[in-house]
C-alpha cells in the first residue's frame, strides 16, 4: 500500500510502499477512500505533540470500508462503511474509560499523531474508534465531519442551549460553516459572526439568521443588544477576537472554545461573574458522537464544502489548508469507491 509519510520535525511528506498490515485481536482493517486535511495535522509535521515518535502518517478524518476484522470484532464487519475521527482508541480498563471520559485515557490512541493515521491507502484501526457512516453519504463528505463536523456538533449539542435560543458561531471557515449549518438545523437561533459584508450572504445561506460584521460593530454588543446568547462557538482562532465575544452572553450563557489561539486569552471577569456565565474548551470526542453527527449530518442536509486532491498531492493540500486558501475543506481521495 502507499503511504505518505513524515520522518521528523519539517520534513516533507514522503511517499512510502508498505505492506498491507493484517488486523490482531479487537482491530479492522479499513481501505481509505478520502481522508481530510485538518489544521490539527501541523502538529505532527512541526513536532508539537508531547511524547510524539517518528516517522508518523498523519490525518484523523478518515472514510472507507472495511476489508478485514480481528478476533472479538462483532459489531463491524466486511464491507462496513466506516469514519475514524481524533480519537483512535482506548484500553477500556482505567478510570477514564469506565467513567466515560475516553480523551483522558493514559492509553488512549490519537488518529495520525501517536499511530499512524488516514494519509495512506490502508488504515489498521481498534474497531472502537470506528463510526458508522449512513448509506448514501459520500466519502469525501464524511471525512471531514470526523472532526471539524463532530467537534462543532459536539460542542453544540453539550452547550446547555435549547431550541428557539440565540447561539452564536464566530467565524464561518471550515468549522465554522459547517458549525452555523448544525446551529440551525438544532433550531437555534443563529448569529455568524465575521470580517467583512462579503460574507452576509453566505452566512445566510449556511442557515444564519443574523450576520455580524465584526470590522464595523463590537459582536459581543451587538450579541448583547439581541439579548445575550446562550451560547457562542468560537471558531477562528483569534485571541483578541475570542475574548470580546464574553460581552455578549446572556445569563448562564456559555463561550465554547473549539479554536485554540496562539496567545492567551484576556476576559473581563465582571461580564463572566454577573451573568454566572462560563467559558469551556471543548476537544472532539468518541466514535459514538461521531456517529450521531455523521448521522444528523445526513438527515438534515449538512455538509462540508471541500476541495479535493489526490493522496500524491498532500503537500500541496496541507500548505493551501495553512495558508487558509482552501473553501473551505481540503479532502484527499485516496481509492474510488
Amino acid at each position: 500500500m502507499k503511504v505518505m509519510v513524515i520522518r521528523g520535525t519539517g520534513q516533507p511528506f514522503e511517499q512510502e510502499e508498505r505492506d498491507v498490515p493484517q488486523p490482531g485481536l479487537g482491530e479492522v482493517l479499513v481501505k481509505v477512500h478520502a481522508c481530510g486535511v485538518c489544521h490539527s495535522d501541523h502538529v505532527v509535521t512541526e513536532g508539537l505533540w508531547p511524547g510524539l515518535t517518528f516517522p508518523r502518517v498523519a490525518g484523523h478524518e478518515v472514510a472507507g470500508v472495511v476489508k478485514a476484522v480481528g478476533d472479538r470484532v462483532n459489531r463491524l464487519a466486511v464491507g462496513t462503511r466506516v469514519g475514524i475521527g481524533w480519537h483512535g482508541g482506548h484500553d477500556g480498563a482505567c478510570d477514564a474509560c469506565l467513567n466515560g471520559r475516553f480523551q483522558r485515557c493514559e492509553n488512549a490512541k490519537i488518529t495520525g499523531v501517536t499511530t499512524d493515521g488516514g494519509y495512506a491507502e490502508y488504515l489498521l484501526i481498534p474497531a472502537v474508534a470506528c463510526a458508522k457512516i449512513p448509506d448514501g453519504m459520500p466519502y469525501e463528505h464524511a471525512a471531514p465531519l470526523m472532526c471539524a463536523g463532530m467537534t462543532s456538533f459536539n460542542a453544540l449539542r453539550n452547550s446547555g442551549a435549547r431550541s428557539g435560543d440565540l447561539v452564536a458561531i464566530q467565524g464561518i471557515g471550515g468549522l465554522g460553516h459547517l458549525a452555523v449549518q448544525y446551529a440551525k438545523a438544532m433550531g437555534f437561533e443563529v448569529a455568524a459572526i465575521s470580517r467583512g459584508p462579503e460574507k452576509e450572504a453566505f452566512a445566510r445561506q449556511l442557515g444564519a439568521h443574523h450576520y455580524i460584521d465584526a470590522e464595523k460593530m463590537s459582536a459581543g454588543a451587538k450579541l448583547a443588544a439581541l439579548g445575550g446568547a446562550k451560547a457562542i462557538l468560537a471558531t477562528a482562532s483569534n485571541a483578541v477576537s475570542i475574548s470580546l465575544l464574553a460581552e455578549g452572553l446572556g445569563t448562564e450563557g456559555c463561550l465554547l472554545i473549539v479554536g485554540v489561539p496562539s496567545e492567551p486569552l484576556r476576559i473581563n471577569a465582571q461580564e463572566i461573574i454577573s451573568g454566572n456565565c462560563r467559558i469551556q474548551g471543548w476537544s472532539s470526542g468518541t466514535a459514538t458522537d461521531s456517529t450521531d453527527a455523521l448521522s444528523f449530518a445526513q438527515k438534515q442536509g449538512i455538509a462540508p464544502m471541500i476541495e479535493v486532491f489526490p493522496l500524491a498531492d498532500v503537500a500541496a493540500a496541507f500548505k493551501k489548508m495553512m495558508q487558509g486558501k482552501v473553501r473551505f475543506r481540503a479532502v484527499l481521495q485516496i481509492s474510488d469507491p
